[in-house]
């Protein structure tokens, strides 16, 4: 069991105060606070080893290039990747699931068909729109039902062999909703398809086994689970990362370069151009490092209460609706007050210092098929409270009464 007060002490904001009450953050789903020790990480770089890598020959290089390359064995024991050099390092997931999709356009030819699902964020609906476009392969959708499930019938009846690569999140940014992504993948290799699995929101709730998924691809964004913006990972097989092409041309990834040839580098070095963000790939170590410390388990324990706690009290709020009650949910809820615009409930509370998200969450398909604007979506960590959710619901019922 977490010690709460103990890990909350970790977060110097979480001691802050916004509006001149004590901050409640609620938005880790979109960014999640970070811990001192991720923030010391940071400085420590900067202040003791700061250099390029790979390249240099003097001491702050090797000692930065040494620091780089173990964070990226801490990530692939974390997703238990089979090599590092399938680990690539990213700016992000948005940067991951381009660099597989302009992979792909040197692979599908027109009549090939791109599988994704309606829960998709933006950042895994337009990559794949643009490959469309430019390669004459067809997207299509798979859907969901009134709970914010796909629906695994309709996704078996899109499948066949012009199939060439499904992508769908792992859970849900906008509902929470956990998706059956390793039943989803057997079924696409059932029919010779490739998987992208965008890991965001799955990362910070739990630790994913790539080997175990059988997942051809796996891209998170390290911010979103206690580490650095700019970060991210992007997993990939082996004999995928050798078949697709490099995504960027610069140096780092090259092997040999005269103006008649250039020969690219071995992996993971082949996707990674350019100086890269040094200090973020080192410290999202350090950020994995703490997350393990606290323990998976503890965290989804935690996470569970509070999704419960929430669920509970929020729907105590008469004319209150919660989106996406499938029967496996990670801790988000989002909610809409009947008659009440969601940009206006988040306003109020924000005065009482309560951070959430208002709006379609990058994710407006999900909300045209609910038919409406967008949400109110409270997101909970490990290190929120059940006293934070009763302040969050009785700011709630206050707003309510004002806009009524």
């Amino acid at each position: 069991m977490l010690d709460i007060q103990k890990i909350r002490a970790d977060f110097p904001i979480l001691s802050e105060k916004v509006n001149g009450k004590p901050l409640i953050y609620f938005d880790n789903g979109a960014t999640s606070q970070k811990p001192q020790v991720v923030i010391d990480a940071e400085a420590k770089y900067y202040q003791e080893i700061n250099a390029n890598i790979h390249r240099g020959v003097h001491t702050l290089s090797q000692l930065a290039t040494d620091a780089y390359e173990i964070s990226r064995v801490k990530l692939q024991h974390h997703i238990n990747a089979k090599f590092s050099h399938e680990v690539l390092f990213t700016s992000g997931t948005t940067h991951g699931i381009n660099l597989v999709a302009n992979g792909f356009a040197s692979i599908l030819k027109p009549g090939d068909e791109v599988l994704v699902s309606s829960l998709e964020h933006h950042s895994n609906i337009v990559p794949w729109q643009m490959l469309c476009e430019k390669t004459g392969a067809v997207l299509k959708v798979i859907p969901i039902n009134e709970e914010g499930e796909l629906i695994i019938s309709e996704y078996e009846s899109l499948l066949s062999e012009k199939t060439k690569i499904v992508t769908v999140n792992h859970i849900s940014n906008a509902l929470g909703v956990i998706n059956p992504v390793k039943e989803m993948i057997a079924k696409a290799h059932a029919v010779g398809a490739a998987v992208l699995i965008d890991g965001a929101q799955a990362v910070p709730h739990l630790k994913p086994d790539v080997q175990d998924l059988d997942c051809d691809f796996y891209a998170f964004s390290g911010h979103k689970m206690c580490g650095p913006t700019g970060t991210g990972i992007l997993y990939g097989k082996e004999a995928w990362l050798n078949k697709l092409p490099p995504y960027q041309g610069g140096g780092e990834m090259i092997k040999e370069v005269t103006f008649e040839k250039t020969t690219y580098a071995d992996l993971p070095h082949k996707f990674e151009a350019g100086t890269p963000n040094i200090a973020g790939g080192i410290v999202l170590g350090t950020a994995v490092d703490y997350m393990n410390e606290v323990g998976f388990g503890n965290i989804q324990l935690q996470e569970k209460k509070l999704l419960e706690h929430a669920t509970k009290r929020l729907l105590e709020i008469e004319g209150l609706r919660i989106y996406g009650n499938g029967k496996n949910k990670a801790s988000v809820v989002s909610f809409n007050i009947d008659g009440i615009h969601p940009y206006d409930i988040g306003s109020i509370i924000d005065k009482l210092g309560i951070a959430v998200r208002t709006g379609h969450h990058c994710a407006q398909p999900i909300m045209n098929f609910f038919c409406i604007p967008g949400t109110i979506r409270a997101s909970f960590s490990f290190y929120n409270t059940k006293e934070e959710i009763d302040v969050m619901v009785e700011a709630v019922k206050k707003a309510k009464t004002m806009l009524s």
